[in-house]
């Protein structure tokens, strides 16, 4: 059984098409890479996948149980937890109390979600930061606030929307080393991203997007072979 399975799933906005009909289906422990050029639908299939949009047509299932029309806390109760491509930390709180805070989901007593939250926060190379006001802490840290938020609601599955961008190279390998320790826990991952050497690197299998629709799936090396891909991506990137 897939630990998520997107089943034709399709997203009208008016007379604008997202998504059509979009299908893969991820396993237990991988890293799925969903790339393409601005405007593919990436972000918007997390936004169906998560429950924030609602399919047009097509259904999702994870672990076996449809959880297409479940509202976000819900499906974020089930184990999908994400993070976002605009990171908006809750800027008057401290770094510990923006964890605490997503603790609570699973973790009803104060103690025990701090303690979570502090555990989240030494995986992410938080923990010197706990007490600074979220609010001043540069790009790259913010980034990994994003991540420690959402492990700290416990989940089976991470969806991660461009944790990449706009970090420097020191930043960057230290969020490559955090991605690699996240599925070494056994939390399946499924990541947008932009950069392609990263991708690349830590990825099991790539979905491909363009115009809404899936012109390509397959291994990293399969992808980057792909002329479908090339043309409308890769191509693109490489001359960038």
């Amino acid at each position: 059984m897939a630990m998520l399975e997107v089943r034709g799933v399709s997203r009208f906005f008016g007379g604008l098409a997202a998504l059509t009909d979009v299908s893969f289906r991820l396993e237990q422990g991988e890293i799925l890479a969903v790339i393409g050029p601005n405007g593919a639908g990436k972000t918007t299939l997390f936004n169906v996948i998560n429950g924030f949009y609602p399919a047009s047509k097509g259904e999702v299932f994870f672990k076996g149980k449809r959880i297409s029309g479940l509202k976000p806390h819900k499906v974020c109760q089930l184990g999908i937890a994400r993070t976002f491509q605009v990171v908006k930390p809750l800027q008057r709180m401290t770094v510990l109390d923006n964890v605490v805070a997503s603790a609570f989901l699973k973790t009803p007593k104060r103690d025990q979600a701090e303690g979570l939250a502090l555990e989240m926060l030494k995986f992410t190379n938080l923990y010197e930061d706990r007490d600074l006001i979220s609010k001043g802490l540069p790009l790259g840290k913010r980034k990994r606030l994003e991540i420690a938020r959402a492990l700290a609601t416990q989940p089976e599955m991470i969806l991660l929307d461009e944790s990449f961008a706009g970090l420097n190279p020191t930043e960057l390998n230290e969020s490559i080393e955090i991605i690699k320790k996240i599925k070494e826990k056994g939390i399946t991952i499924m990541i947008i991203e932009h950069h392609m050497k990263v991708i690349m690197a830590i990825s099991d299998r790539i979905v491909v997007l363009n115009y809404g629709e899936k012109i390509a799936e397959g291994t990293p090396e399969e992808t980057r072979n792909n002329k479908l891909v090339v043309e409308a991506y890769l191509g693109v990137a490489q001359s960038a």
